[in-house]
């Protein structure tokens, strides 16, 4: 099935600045939170894992960030393998070997 390049392109150029940020903090107050648990320091840093759910002092949004991280990312991904799978470059080396 092919995909319109340009579109999907497009689709993924447009949604990597909106995704940055929100995967970084999740992966990092994520990473950081586990570490805070490890060294049994978990009720010090409790805050990381509010931020990691979603909750931005007065901005509330544990009930739809995962929802919207997990959407985008998994956008990120199928626009990226699609891209992968249909690019000229690919196409030539499979041909060639």
């Amino acid at each position: 099935m092919k995909f319109n390049q340009a579109r999907l392109r497009l689709l993924h150029k447009t949604l990597v600045p909106f995704m940055v940020l929100p995967l970084l903090l999740t992966l990092t107050t994520g990473t950081l939170f586990q570490l805070a648990v490890a060294g049994d320091r978990a009720n010090d840093f409790v805050w990381l894992l509010d931020l990691h759910r979603g909750k931005f002092g007065q901005v509330n949004l544990e009930l739809v960030y995962p929802i919207l991280n997990a959407l985008g990312l998994l956008t990120l991904i199928i626009t990226g393998t699609i891209m992968w799978f249909q690019s000229p470059n690919r196409k030539r080396r499979k041909s060639n070997g």
